[in-house]
């Protein structure tokens, strides 16, 4: 029973790590060596798919890999991190795609605190055109600035 504590554990830890990857991927490998094949998703072009979306197939690479070593010969740890990861990645296309890009009309007129939040945070972060400057290059986790400015914002709507 302890271990399958220890693989929940193992899940939720890999999920938060993930957000710091994608930070620091985000920030430092899509703004700067991999700027090519990210800048199409600053700088919009014709047609569903982006360049861009290449790094689904680079983040899901991993997981896989994780989820074939940890199920070969029985369930261990590997499969477990690997799940985390693909947990971060549904999450992020859910929160990324959906709700701040919009590609599927889902949650279009939100009033959640939160989903204003980090549509605010993306929008600051696509204000730059470049790979240079940017700001907010989080996914899940939206800075208090962002918070607040929705809260301030929800609480002067109110008073009118």
């Amino acid at each position: 029973m302890m271990i399958y504590l220890l693989y929940a554990l193992l899940i939720i830890a890999t999920f938060c790590f993930m957000e710091g990857v994608a930070w620091f991927t985000h920030k430092y490998l899509m703004h700067g060596p991999l700027w090519y094949l990210h800048q199409d998703h600053h700088r919009p072009e014709p047609g569903w798919f982006e360049k861009n979306d290449a790094f689904f197939v680079i983040f899901a690479a991993p997981s896989i890999a994780l989820f074939f070593f940890g199920w070969r010969d029985q369930l261990n740890w590997m499969f477990f991190m690997g799940l985390g990861i693909f947990l971060y990645g549904m999450a992020y296309f859910l929160v990324h795609d959906i709700i701040i890009h919009q590609r599927f009309k889902w949650l279009r007129h939100s009033d959640n605190t939160y989903i204003k939040a980090i549509r605010r945070a993306h929008k600051m972060h696509h204000k730059h055109l470049s790979k240079h400057d940017g700001e907010s290059f989080g996914m899940l986790y939206v800075a208090r600035k962002y918070r607040d400015a929705v809260r301030k914002e929800k609480k002067s709507a109110h008073a009118n």
